[in-house]
């Protein structure tokens, strides 16, 4: 292995892992998504979303998950609040604000239930750890009426 792609290599390994998540609006409300696996995790609240792949753009990787988890297309827009130290510090969350693109509506093809909060229930539902302080990003973000 020559030099270059050794340091390449080294370096990979102690770049945190980046993990997207989308807080899709919507008519005035963000969608949440209930867990339902692991057990540990299950019944609790997220953003869709999941790990950037190798050669992958943040956007990229978001709209693949959102595809994958809900069967929708996604406009990617800016992000949304602070990166979130995950997995002891080998993992970043990232949210990025998006919208449903063609009108499609989400299904719950990996999620127990799907549910879109308007700013008065963003904290009705038990948030993963991760996805409470972007909840908190997002308050300002939302109608107050939607």
């Amino acid at each position: 292995m020559d030099l270059a792609l050794w340091l390449a290599v080294q370096t990979e390994r102690l770049m945190p892992r980046i993990i997207v998540g989308a807080a899709i609006i919507s008519e005035g409300r963000v969608l949440a998504c209930e867990r339902a696996q692991p057990p540990e995790m299950a019944g609790k609240w997220e953003f869709p979303g999941g790990k950037v792949d190798p050669g992958e753009t943040e956007e990229q990787a978001l709209v693949r998950e959102c595809q994958e988890e809900l069967g929708v297309d996604v406009v990617v827009g800016p992000r949304v609040g602070d990166d979130i130290e995950m997995l002891g510090g080998t993992a970043l969350l990232r949210v990025y604000v998006a919208t449903l693109a063609n009108g499609a509506q989400p299904i719950a093809l990996e999620h127990s239930d799907l549910r879109w909060l308007g700013v008065g229930e963003l904290h009705s539902v038990p948030w993963l750890p991760a996805d409470a302080p972007i909840v908190h990003a997002l308050e300002p973000l939302l109608p107050s009426s939607p």
